[in-house]
């Protein structure tokens, strides 16, 4: 009997997975253990082994498309065998977005080689339509192409940035190529269209975004017609995809049914005067003008002579052009005629407003979108303690002589913290909504600063770990962070989590609850400081650590009572053996 293989769910967040690679095709045999596809979650592409024996008979998900968790993405069953009982029990049916489709009459000749079969059984506009409406995929097929969406390349994604093209419409395509780099949260990830042909239609230009699931691009035959597959209500239309520049909204091209190689040089030119064209990007154009620098007097270096901004910045104009500027923007102060002066000259000094801005990129947006969420949502507040480290340095450096690896003073802390967690179970734990988590476990994620913000992963079961064990897996965890190879599993299922900011000099400072986390620990830098001991002032070495608490799990004496236990365990460090 076939049998139906879903999409697993490889992380605890993971509601969608991208099929980035089928390594079987139907009508393959399949064995138990064979590796049947690849798939793409938010942070590392993971191999999918099969659990069935067979032949692959159906598949539900093509390359580079998404589908959710639990959802059909293939059937194995005996060659032969009808698989469509399965699917009805499993599979779900997809909404028609756009019933004006149904009524868009398709050529039998466009349909390809299954336009006969088509004919067989109906009218082949009625077939196309219903099938374009439903299932635009398929209507592809139908015609040789293939639809390439956006895939879902994080847990939290919703929609990608498209960083850059290295296809443009006309091109052939192999399936190993890159069609595009697509910025996501955590990385910058190439698109793979798997699929040979012609580049027929590109939906998102560089730089803008394409929601989850959205038609990118299409490949197929070359003069396959792709405005069937576009009425389906699963592509943006072109136009609105599209960002006019002021000069294009002045000076609309024609339409025509492509845009030739003589019409997209165009859209590139700016034009300086009537009589003149001078190819230059919008914003070399705008800074021009800015500095009142004649355009035509400055030499592109672009592809094709094409006039850039390095260009108009490392421009130097003229002594003639200098000397034709100077009366009109040096100002002159008539002084009363008694004085026997004329005029005095004031030196101009002519400055230049300039910014920056940067796409947000998909990191920032998820890190904005989860701490706004703990902050607004959970009522946090802080407490702060000094701790006294001097044995602490002391216990360091009796310790390295031994390590086999160097023991840092963040190691420390974290095992402090582990152990004051098992004496304070209030702490370490989360709020649930209707109910309150008390974990018993203690797994503490270690916040580290990567290029384009923090990735936190998890040091399990903190508790039971030598200080040797948690500082090569800290430094572990820091290399991989920083070359973005972590794991699903190496960033999930945190209990409580620190954030150091110490080697920055920082003294203090307040961290936002990292969810579903109930607390977490800001630990500032060991300062040199006057203190008193047995009513003397002498040198001391302070650490400053602030709890941010939920309120809603962690009240004021519990957050306190749990820093006292951590103040102890590091001014005398032997506490941490015992």
């Amino acid at each position: 009997m076939a049998e139906v293989v879903k999409m697993p769910k490889m992380s605890d967040t993971m509601t969608e997975g991208v099929i980035a690679k089928w390594h079987k095709k139907v009508g393959d045999k399949v064995k138990s253990g064979d590796l049947l596809a690849e798939v793409e979650t938010d942070k590392a592409t993971m191999d999918f082994e099969s659990y069935q024996e067979g032949t692959l008979l159906y598949i539900g998900a093509e390359e580079g498309s998404a589908a959710p968790v639990d959802s059909v993405i293939a059937v194995i069953g005996k060659e032969g065998e009808d698989y469509k009982a399965a699917l009805d029990g499993a599979a779900s049916e997809a909404p028609v977005e756009n019933k004006e489709a149904d009524k868009e009459p398709v050529k039998v000749e466009e349909a390809g080689d299954a336009a006969p079969k088509a004919a067989e059984s109906v009218p082949a506009p009625e077939a196309a339509s219903n099938e374009s409406s439903s299932d635009p995929d398929a209507a592809a097929a139908a015609v040789g192409a293939t639809i390439i969406r956006m895939p879902l390349l994080s847990d939290t994604m919703t929609e990608g940035v498209i960083a850059e093209w290295h296809k443009k419409v006309g091109d052939k395509v192999k399936s190993d190529d890159a069609l595009a780099d697509v910025e996501t949260d955590k990385a910058t990830m190439e698109v793979v269209g798997y699929a040979e042909g012609t580049l027929l239609y590109v939906g998102v230009e560089k730089g803008q975004a394409a929601k989850v699931n959205g038609i990118i691009a299409i490949v197929g035959k070359e003069g396959t017609d792709v405005a069937p597959l576009l009425k389906s209500g699963s592509a943006p239309k072109p136009t609105a995809a599209k960002t006019t520049s002021p000069e294009e909204a002045k000076n609309p091209a024609p339409e025509a049914p492509a845009a030739s190689s003589e019409q997209k040089e165009e859209k590139q030119e700016v034009q300086s005067d009537s009589s003149s064209r001078v190819k230059a990007s919008p914003l070399a154009r705008k800074i021009a003008k800015d500095k009142g620098i004649n355009i035509e007097e400055v030499k592109g270096s672009a592809e094709g002579g094409r006039i850039v901004k390095k260009d108009i910045e490392g421009f130097t104009p003229s002594t003639k052009q200098v000397a034709q500027a100077a009366p009109a923007s040096t100002p002159s102060v008539e002084t009363p005629a008694s004085s026997g002066s004329t005029a005095v000259t004031i030196p101009q000094f002519i400055g230049e407003e300039k910014y920056t801005e940067k796409p947000v990129s998909q990191m920032r947006k998820v890190i904005a979108k989860r701490l706004s969420e703990s902050l607004f949502t959970a009522p946090h507040f802080y407490l702060t303690m000094a701790i006294d480290m001097d044995s602490a340095i002391e216990a360091r450096g009796k310790i390295n002589e031994f390590a086999s690896v160097k023991i840092s003073f963040n190691d420390m802390v974290l095992k402090a913290v582990a152990v004051a967690l098992k004496q304070h179970p209030n702490v370490n734990s989360s709020w649930l909504g209707d109910k309150i988590r008390y974990n018993e476990h203690v797994n503490i994620g270690v916040a580290v600063a990567v290029e384009d913000g923090l990735l936190v992963p998890v040091v399990r079961f903190a508790d039971g770990k030598s200080l040797s064990h948690i500082s090569a897996e800290v430094k572990d965890f820091a290399q991989r962070a920083k070359t973005k190879k972590l794991q699903p599993s190496d960033w999930e299922g945190s209990t409580f989590t620190i954030s150091n900011l110490g080697m920055f000099g920082i003294d203090e400072f307040t961290a936002i609850i990292n969810p579903p986390d109930a607390c977490i620990l800001a630990i500032g830098g060991i300062s040199q400081v006057p203190v008193v001991k047995n009513g003397q002032v002498v040198p001391g070495n302070v650490m400053k650590v602030t709890l941010s608490c939920d309120h809603r799990v962690v009240d004021g004496a519990t957050g306190s009572a749990f820093l006292q236990t951590l103040k102890a365990l590091l001014e005398e460090p032997v506490r941490l053996l015992v």
